[in-house]
């Protein structure tokens, strides 16, 4: 009798627009409420194809630089979105204020898509703080190549963070 051979391991879905569209809470805020800022953009894959079926959450601290529950506004900072056809994806929030010395503001985000079998985590960076950029401890640290990758331009009055989860693109990811 010959010794089997181990199973290759698999993927399973992805199911996330099952599992997730009644959770998609891509406005942390109206789009009317002072201060509101838009942040789009697309998650690509290695070769730079939209991934139409992926999940992109954020967590961000509010204007004042503050996270629940320590806001008495009952602000969540918590938002997530399901990938349209082409990949894309939006938030409507506030610009959050900065939580520490050398800390630029940024909003946390997490990707789940097919073929990961483990969150993704990075940040988003607003190209408009150019001296809170400079600053930042942890853009500091990276390479400029790669520090250009988790800054947002503003493009029509929209904050722009496109995500490549491989490739030459590819967005900087933290370790967590």
């Amino acid at each position: 009798m010959s010794e089997a051979a181990p199973t290759p391991s698999q993927t399973v879905g992805p199911f996330f627009d099952i599992g997730f569209r009644w959770l998609h809470t891509q406005d942390l805020v109206g789009p009317s409420v002072p201060g509101a800022i838009r942040i789009a953009g697309g998650v690509f894959d290695g070769v730079g194809d939209p991934i139409p079926d992926a999940v992109v959450e954020i967590f961000q601290a509010d204007a004042e630089g503050r996270f629940p529950p320590e806001t008495e506004t009952g602000w969540r900072g918590f938002g997530r979105c399901l990938s349209d056809p082409e990949g894309g994806f939006h938030f409507v929030t506030v610009k959050p204020g900065s939580v520490a010395p050398g800390n630029a503001p940024h909003v946390d985000v997490s990707v789940f898509a097919r073929g990961l079998l483990q969150r993704l985590v990075t940040r988003c960076y607003f190209g408009d703080e150019e001296r809170a950029n400079a600053a930042d401890e942890v853009l500091c640290s990276l390479d400029d190549g790669v520090a250009a990758t988790l800054v947002a331009p503003v493009e029509d009055g929209t904050y722009r963070f496109d995500i490549h989860v491989q490739g030459e693109k590819e967005t900087a990811f933290f370790a967590w």
